[in-house]
């Protein structure tokens, strides 16, 4: 593994004034001086996905930047197909996914993760959690027995297997618990690494162990460069539950946590709801961006609605053109099939094209040149009944092309909506006399 420079995180790097070789490849990506992005990941505002084990392209979320969509994929118990996990990781790439999470928590759990990481080129992110959870439930035995020591274990592990970001629930504590067991949640907890974490919890009587030994993780972060993505164990599962006490206390908690992270150099992404009604999404991401000080956002969704089973990608963004309108940094798609199975390859492509729409409507209407630009190059393709470049530019040029009949065909030929009639080229006949 290379070593940093000076032993310094990338964050402490940027903070010393140091434009490394990964803030000048985000500053190219993104359309941004060097010096802006710099400043931002000295502040915390921007974090940097690419760790040292890893040779990737660096991929920047947060302030000012392409709202990116992150796809999880994953093993389940009774579905455990490793080539069908990598067909849909080359789905959700082929798509435009900016990164993949690896949920898996049936089969070879390392040898999938590590498959995975080898296949592709964009971050990858992962939940320790489920690992650790698996194999001690693997040797017949109660999570009461899995010791803290372990799931540190799987975290390095994980980090040294190239993971660039991890998910962790630090902000579930032992008063958080009991808040959510006064409330009158109508879904106590839908994170599934909440209700491991929050399951050991209660058959020990002891703390969260990735709060209590919360420096214990960051220096392991900074060792490989490595994000931590705060992770939300209280998010709500339901409209009904949105925004309620025990959600509000772990973002507090996450607050405080993201503070801690920044002073030894480790880069954050905090993690959000989940299920919240169009009329609280916007004041969601202002208590994150207050509570967590601009650190990137990073949410499931929202999902606006509990009703649409089948149509859950559309809930989704929905949910996530208004928050990343309102300032969040990073969707987490939804598929189809969110709620009722595994995700298949089609509900993958679904789910990122989804997401990638709601990030692209966001980004425009925040000013992001590129977005506008890509808008208006469609606009102007439109205007010259140019077939070819339209389906090029378009979010998903394999289906533009397959829905066209226009497909290699010059300028000027009308589409079968309208034929002799096209809007189009009727009144440029009189604009150009």
């Amino acid at each position: 593994m290379q070593n940093n420079k000076n032993n310094l995180s990338l964050l402490n790097r940027a903070r010393k004034g140091i434009i490394t070789t990964e803030i000048k490849q985000v500053a190219q990506a993104e359309n941004r001086s060097p010096e802006y992005i710099r400043e931002n990941v000295a502040n915390g505002k921007i974090a940097i996905c690419a760790n040292l084990k890893r040779k990737i392209t660096p991929l920047g979320v947060g302030c000012g930047l392409r709202t990116k969509v992150n796809a999880n994929i994953g093993t389940s118990k009774d579905k455990n197909d490793l080539d069908f996990e990598l067909k849909k990781l080359q789905a959700a790439v082929d798509a435009g996914a900016d990164t993949v999470m690896d949920l898996s928590t049936g089969g070879d759990i390392r040898l999938i993760r590590r498959k995975i990481i080898g296949a592709c080129n964009i971050p990858v992110g992962t939940v320790p959690i489920y690992q650790a959870i698996v194999d001690t439930v693997n040797k017949k035995q109660s999570i009461a027995k899995l010791e803290p020591e372990k799931i540190f274990d799987v975290i390095e592990e994980q980090l040294d297997d190239g993971v660039d970001f991890i998910t962790v629930h630090c902000g579930l504590t032992q008063n958080a618990l009991e808040r959510i067991k006064k409330s009158k949640r109508i879904l106590p907890i839908v994170s599934r690494g909440g209700s491991f974490l929050a399951e050991w919890m209660i058959l020990t009587g002891r703390e969260n162990p990735l709060y209590e030994q919360y420096d214990r993780l960051l220096n392991m972060a900074n060792k490989y460069n490595a994000i931590l993505s705060l992770g939300d164990g209280l998010r709500p599962g339901a409209i009904a539950d949105a925004t309620d006490r025990a959600q509000l206390q772990e973002l507090i908690t996450l607050g405080e946590l993201t503070d801690a992270a920044w002073e030894k150099g480790v880069g954050i992404i905090v993690e959000g709801p989940g299920h919240v009604p169009l009329d609280q999404i916007k004041a969601n991401v202002i208590l994150q961006k207050r509570l967590c000080k601009s650190a990137p956002f990073y949410v499931l969704g929202p999902l606006v609605t509990d009703i649409a089973p089948g149509y859950d990608h559309i809930v989704g963004a929905i949910g996530g053109a208004i928050a990343a309108l309102a300032g969040a940094d990073f969707l987490c798609y939804v598929t189809p099939a969110e709620h009722l199975r595994l995700p298949n390859i089609a509900d993958v492509k679904d789910g990122v094209i989804a997401s990638r729409i709601a990030a692209h409507a966001a980004d425009v209407s925040k000013g992001n040149t590129m977005a506008i630009n890509q808008d208006y190059q469609m606009s102007h393709s439109r205007n010259t009944l140019d077939w070819s470049k339209q389906i090029a530019l378009s979010i998903d040029p394999k289906k533009t092309a397959e829905l066209s009949p226009y497909e290699g065909k010059g300028q000027g030929e009308v589409c079968s909506m309208c034929g002799e009639f096209c809007a189009i080229k009727k009144i440029k006949a009189f604009f150009s006399e």
